[in-house]
């Protein structure tokens, strides 16, 4: 259990780092990801969505050439 979990965390990871086009693109597409991974290994979905849009965001638009 605890290596698909682990499993899980690593694929929502790289799922993450598929930008959108825009703000809000990158902002759902973090969201939805995050909720997934969060439901996947046990946690809370808006706690996870509320990171992993946040981190998408960031992450995208710190570094556009690697979303791309």
């Amino acid at each position: 259990m605890r290596l698909l979990k682990i499993t899980a965390v690593l694929g929502f990871g790289l799922a993450l780092t598929a930008c959108g086009d825009t703000a809000l693109e990158q902002g759902l597409l973090g969201a939805g990801a995050g909720a997934a991974g969060a439901i996947i290994t046990g946690g809370d979905a808006a706690t996870g969505a509320v990171i992993g849009g946040a981190g998408n965001l960031a992450y995208c638009q710190t570094y556009p050439d690697r979303c791309r």
